[in-house]
């Protein structure tokens, strides 16, 4: 092999990798660009609802049942707490002032159980991961949500939609009410469970996950 073949072959080489590497780096810029346009979106969704998180207070299987009692209580009392076509702002403004009058109502609730669990709410903006509900998926992020902890709240939680109302039983709302088709087309997407667990793992990656129980 003379000195000119062996330049051009090691000039073919340097090419190939050149271009290897450029293709890399395209798929990932790509990868980036749906990943911040699939960020968005995300965050416009869970800027649209408000959650309801119940904390047991442990994982025994009387403080379990007791955490869903809670739950049914707390759903028939907020029933029919909003008007029709209410926005977001206005129902947090409502879960706000009637704050005593729920949680007056999850401690009657353990209190008839014979139960001294204290029970402690507020509305907080925290993280959730990825949770997939009946006929759509919400993704992982940080959430306005109504936080009821019963006792220690060291048992296992319980998480649903507080607004738009889809977790009460005699309401007609759809999680579609608050979003765009956009939106709604992603959260009830088939293939979004996978879609949700990249992007969680994304946010894992970029430290943007808050710690929650």
């Amino acid at each position: 092999m003379n000195i000119t073949h062996f330049c051009r072959l090691r000039l073919d080489d340097i090419r190939v990798k050149t271009a290897v590497k450029a293709m890399a780096c395209a798929l990932v810029i790509g990868a980036l660009m749906s990943m911040t346009r699939f960020d968005a979106q995300s965050q416009a969704v869970a800027d649209s609802v408000v959650r309801l998180h119940i904390l047991a207070n442990s994982d025994s299987e009387y403080d379990q049942q007791l955490k869903l009692k809670v739950r049914d209580e707390v759903l028939r009392v907020c029933g029919d707490i909003y008007p029709n076509g209410c926005t977001k702002e206005q129902a947090e403004e409502i879960l706000s002032k009637n704050m005593p009058r729920i949680i007056d109502a999850a401690q009657k609730c353990v209190n008839a159980a014979g139960v001294q669990q204290r029970v402690e709410g507020g509305l907080v903006n925290t993280y959730f991961s990825n949770r997939e509900y009946d006929d759509f998926t919400l993704p992982a992020g940080n959430y306005d949500a109504v936080r009821l902890t019963i006792g220690s709240g060291e048992g296992h939680n319980w998480w649903c939609v507080m607004f738009p109302p889809v977790c009460i039983a005699a309401s007609e709302c759809d999680i579609s009410d608050v979003l765009t088709e956009g939106q709604s087309e992603m959260v009830k997407s088939d293939d979004i469970c996978c879609k949700f667990k990249i992007y969680e793992w994304y946010e894992k990656l970029t430290e943007r996950q808050q710690v929650s129980r």
